[in-house]
């Protein structure tokens, strides 16, 4: 795939920004403020508490291995 593809295929694509708690369309935002790509708004606006269920499952099953 080529570069331009790329950048265009990654502005199509949706983001969350963590700073400002916001959906995006594209990459609008500096890297360090969003999660994504999504391909969906809801998907990306669901973003947060996706991670923080993941989070969570992965505290949990680190402290069944760990006992």
């Amino acid at each position: 795939m080529g570069l331009f593809k790329d950048i265009d295929e990654a502005d199509s694509k949706y983001y969350f920004n963590v700073e400002t708690n916001t959906v995006e369309r594209g990459m609008v935002s500096d890297a360090n403020h969003r999660m994504g790509p999504y391909e969906t708004e809801a998907e990306a606006k669901a973003a947060l508490e996706r991670a923080r269920t993941r989070n969570e499952e992965w505290e949990e099953e680190e402290k069944k291995w760990n006992g």
